[in-house]
């Protein structure tokens, strides 16, 4: 039996707990055999992003000691998967023990979605969800990671869910961490066009795979004084019939 080590980022723990139960019920219906490791804290992507390396690398060593055993690392989000991928072997680079082990731990952290399809083989969940579905592909998880077919699979396979055609489905949301503080007028008009494609698909319910983008449309959407559902997709995944 396949173990993962399933990492809860920040905004999961503090925002949406509900899309990091969701994860790890989605894995186990999966087949996976699943622990989720005390003492865990956030990966440093906020503080690398703000500049503050030193405190960043001290969140990588953390990470590092925490998830060391770890046949897999499964986080519900793309934009920490890639930091532990692509951002902690050159943050530790002075280190070579370190260095060596954040490539070998890199090579073994997988984003949700990428982890059912790839390594599990798996994209029918037994999930039921009644409704019209728009998917917001992030930046973090499609362009970053590479991950574009297989939360589209996933979605497909799910019993009662029409997949809504989206036009520039990878476009921006304009979140992007610090960016949408230091950058708030561009941020803003980013997410204007992304709410617009998403809602010109006449969608029932909004998912993406990367929580930092939802909280961004989710906060869009409440100012327009919208009540669409805007869920991870992990939660549509978890979903069964009534």
């Amino acid at each position: 039996m396949t173990h993962v080590h399933l990492f809860i980022p920040c905004l999961v723990d503090q925002f949406m707990p509900e899309a990091g139960e969701a994860a790890a019920r989605v894995l186990a219906r999966a087949g996976a055999r699943v622990d989720c490791p005390r003492g865990q804290t956030c990966c440093g992507q906020p503080l690398y992003k703000s500049g503050h390396g030193d405190q960043a690398r001290a969140l990588a060593l953390r990470f590092l000691h925490l998830f060391a055993d770890a046949e897999a690392v499964v986080a519900p989000s793309g934009s920490c998967v890639h930091m532990v991928r692509a951002v902690y072997p050159a943050l530790l680079a002075d280190d070579p023990g370190a260095h060596a082990s954040a490539l070998a731990l890199g090579q073994r952290t997988f984003e949700l979605t990428e982890f059912l399809v790839r390594r599990m083989g798996v994209t029918d969940l037994g999930a039921r969800f009644a409704g019209r579905v728009a998917y917001h592909d992030s930046c973090q998880v499609g362009r970053a990671l590479g991950v574009r077919a297989e939360p589209l699979a996933l979605l497909r396979a799910v019993d009662g869910l029409t997949l809504a055609e989206v036009e520039d489905a990878d476009q921006c949301c304009g979140f992007g961490g610090p960016f949408a503080v230091q950058f708030e007028d561009v941020s803003a008009a980013l997410l204007d066009d992304k709410l617009a494609a998403l809602l010109a698909a006449a969608p029932t319910a909004l998912t993406a795979a990367e929580p930092s983008c939802l909280l961004h449309l989710r906060g869009g959407l409440q100012r327009r004084g919208l009540a669409l559902p805007a869920l991870h997709i992990a939660q549509i995944l978890a979903s069964e019939a009534p």
